[in-house]
């Protein structure tokens, strides 16, 4: 039996990775690191109240068997430039470092399609960065997800977004070959696949969108 780390669990990918995580029997113990108070329901989930510019403090939290990180915001949530560098580079990159320090064997990673760290924009390339960064840990299992446009009820109004994701729902028979990876994905089915992977024996690190949705039907 195990336990998990998981860091976003009140996102968009959290919340359906949290639940799937309660009823899986491989995990008898969940620890989810929030910013603010949160009821349990669950007697598998601890509730660990995180102060994320200082994480060290939590390096004995940090401890167990599969780290999932689905922590994430947007230029218009976070419009200071370092704030925005420090959610989507910084804490990742050191919770990476603490759990690999604290030898947790695997790591999953929710990045994005087309991530790069010599991309010219900001959200692309802190993406790739951390990819990088994962890779150098060198952890004994590493998923690192790259979906497409996500589905799912949240809590922000995205009508950018929404209407991007109805576009490409439309025109999702002609994404074929190569653009099947920028299909729109519902984030239940990358939950989902973030937990096949950190309980399956594979050697595969990179999950393009179209690959995660292949483990709807697993």
């Amino acid at each position: 039996m195990k336990t998990a780390l998981i860091f976003g669990s009140t996102g968009l990918i959290g919340g359906h990775l949290l639940n799937r995580l309660t009823q899986n029997k491989n995990y008898e113990k969940i620890k989810a690191f929030v910013r603010s108070e949160q009821l349990s329901g669950n007697d598998k989930i601890e509730y660990i109240l995180t102060d994320f510019k200082n994480l060290d403090k939590h390096r004995e939290d940090i401890k167990g068997d599969d780290c999932f990180f689905c922590i994430g915001t947007t230029k218009k949530s976070s419009p200071d430039k370092n704030e925005y560098q420090r959610i989507e580079l910084d804490i990742p990159k050191q919770i990476a470092q603490i759990a690999k320090t604290n030898s947790v064997k695997t790591f999953i990673y929710v990045s994005s399609g087309y991530a790069d760290p010599k991309s010219s924009g900001d959200y692309l390339k802190f993406k790739g960065l951390v990819e990088q960064d994962l890779e150098r840990l060198n952890f004994s299992r590493l998923g690192i997800m790259r979906p497409s446009f996500l589905e799912g009820s949240r809590e922000e109004n995205r009508i950018g977004e929404r209407l991007g994701i109805l576009f490409f729902k439309l025109i999702s028979p002609l994404l074929l070959g190569p653009l099947k990876k920028i299909r729109p994905i519902h984030s239940d089915t990358v939950a989902k696949a973030m937990i096949d992977i950190a309980n399956k024996d594979t050697q595969k690190r990179y999950f393009e969108s179209n690959e995660i949705e292949e483990f709807k039907n697993i």
